[in-house]
């Protein structure tokens, strides 16, 4: 990889008695879109929060931009599962709320600038002026992809945003993030347990085990966007493949 912009280099991590990467070692291209994806309970969140200095490792070495991730928060955005959006702000207002805990609340003007622009992106230049109650659970979701997108990340962290949504909402929204990440060109680091929307979404899967958890293949994805995952042999073979497997590693705890 000519141009990592994560690195993570046998990373060691424990909570309390329980060991959650022994020996962990992966890169991230600049401008990739990858899925973390991986049974319960191994760690896929955990990565992400080492990624953004949430949490700090035991042993080994993490690098954004080739720097420690203390100096790198503002070059990151996170989307959790939840939208987490103050009910009592519009949209476009909370939208205006991440950019104004990063920056203050300093050329306001532009900032709402930005806002209204993210909003467009993510297709709710309509909905503007709407309270979260007013919006259903795939718009709240683009509102805190909008929200995300509007302090100007490098990297986007994408903790299952999806998984709460209507099988309908999560594939339009699939196909709206693919289309945001080819306009934008950011970095995105997807996490899921879903084994098609890794398929559709990724340039590569990064496979994680069970815990201690390593990373056990990567999966290179070369098929054009967008993906029919019935239509395409060598992806119907790669689910089928990913399907057996992920039977195999998936225990019954909850996610790390």
């Amino acid at each position: 990889m000519q141009d990592p912009i994560i690195r993570f280099d046998h990373v060691r991590l424990r909570f309390g008695a329980e060991t959650i990467f022994q020996d962990l070692s992966l890169s991230i291209g600049r401008g990739e879109f990858v899925c973390i994806l991986g049974p319960s309970g191994c760690g896929k969140s955990t990565a992400l929060r080492l990624i953004g200095d949430l949490l700090r490792p035991d042993g080994g070495s993490i690098t954004v931009e080739g720097r420690d991730p203390r100096e790198t928060w503002e070059r990151l955005a996170f989307v959790f599962q939840s939208p987490r959006l103050a009910p009592w702000r519009t949209a476009l207002d909370n939208v205006l709320l991440g950019m104004e805990l990063r920056n203050g609340r300093h050329d306001r003007e532009q900032m709402r600038a930005r806002a209204i622009e993210a909003l467009d992106l993510v297709g709710l230049t309509n909905d503007a002026d709407k309270y979260p109650r007013m919006l259903s659970g795939g718009e709240k979701q683009r509102v805190a992809l909008a929200r995300a997108l509007a302090v100007e990340p490098q990297i986007v962290l994408m903790d299952e945003p999806f998984s709460a949504l209507d099988p309908n909402a999560r594939q339009r929204l699939r196909a709206e993030i693919v289309s945001i990440w080819q306009k934008t060109g950011k970095t995105i680091v997807f996490v899921t347990h879903d084994v098609d929307e890794a398929l559709v979404l990724a340039d590569r899967i990064l496979l994680l085990s069970k815990k201690p958890t390593r990373v056990i293949e990567t999966i290179t994805l070369e098929t054009p966007r967008p993906r029919s995952l019935d239509a395409d042999a060598c992806l119907t073979r790669r689910r089928q493949e990913l399907m057996a497997l992920f039977a195999k590693l998936e225990p019954e705890g909850a996610d790390a």
